[in-house]
């Protein structure tokens, strides 16, 4: 048995199809709309058979694990750091693989101008999956797309969507081949880290995200960055929390949830063992 939706920790935003119709007929939401999106991870038994297919466009992010789609008589398989992309109105089936299920980011896509987009980046039912060159800002956009809409379906969510799912498009068709360079798939994941300090990311997820196998990825990390993936991320979050100690009245607890530490007791205890005083301490040193 398959589900097409309903697991643990997902993000699901739908917009109402009136609210799609009226976007549809307004500037700045014509031309590119997204119309449902999420997150899916470890999407255990996920899977749908679409008959006819639906009228919007189906792009579909792997960040980790593995997944399948079949259109027409063609059997895709989808890897993590792979983007999967179903054009409008074609039959198509997908699903998460049993042994090793995908994570994924995922959007539909309508408007005047998809057609147009789709074929600009060579995304067609014939070639529906590609590895990604560039996964930290194809991801970061999705997420900056559900989170837009999850906010709300007003016109200012809804066009932060699509200028967010124009830039993705954009990305997709700009260099569809092309593999960035070990210091350019860094930077990323270095930005990917900065823009991502109330989560706890794993070198895992970095190199899944990235396309490397996790002991190459953590080689290439320590060798650019100088210190592993994990303590460059803490680093940036203690940073972060010296900022929030200086300049807001924050209570400890509240700076510790800013910073991606759920237990404030252990963010004081980290917190500690690199400055040598408490963050109470801290904020009450004298400075400047």
């Amino acid at each position: 048995m398959t589900i097409e939706q309903g697991f643990p920790g997902q993000r699901l935003h739908v917009l109402p199809r009136p609210r799609v119709t009226n976007a549809l007929s307004q500037s700045g939401t014509a031309h590119l709309l997204v119309t449902d999106c999420g997150y899916f991870p470890e999407a255990r038994a996920h899977g749908i058979y679409r008959k006819t297919g639906i009228a919007q466009a189906i792009v579909m992010v792997c960040v980790r694990g593995k997944g399948w789609c079949r259109i027409g008589d063609a059997l895709h398989s989808v890897h993590a750091g792979q983007v999967l992309v179903i054009p409008p109105g074609v039959s198509h089936s997908y699903g998460a693989e049993q042994d090793d299920p995908w994570t994924l980011w995922w959007l539909h896509l309508a408007g005047e101008d998809l057609a147009e987009l789709l074929g600009t980046a060579q995304m067609t039912g014939q070639q529906p999956v590609r590895t990604l060159s560039d996964s930290f800002r194809i991801v970061a956009l999705i997420e900056e797309i559900v989170t837009s809409i999850g906010r709300d379906s007003s016109n200012a969510s809804l066009l932060a969507a699509s200028g967010a799912a124009w830039h993705l498009m954009a990305l997709l068709s700009a260099d569809p081949h092309a593999r960035g360079s070990r210091m350019d798939i860094i930077d990323q994941a270095k930005e990917y880290l900065r823009n991502h300090l109330d989560s706890r990311i794993s070198v895992e997820e970095l190199a899944v995200i990235a396309s490397l196998s996790v002991s190459h990825f953590a080689a290439l990390f320590r060798q650019h960055v100088g210190m592993p993936a994990l303590q460059y991320q803490t680093q940036l979050r203690m940073a972060r929390a010296r900022e929030l100690l200086d300049t807001s009245d924050l209570p400890v607890r509240a700076v510790a949830e800013h910073v991606g530490y759920a237990d404030a007791f252990y963010f004081s205890r980290q917190f500690k063992s690199i400055h040598r005083v408490t963050p109470m301490q801290y904020r009450r040193q004298a400075k400047g």
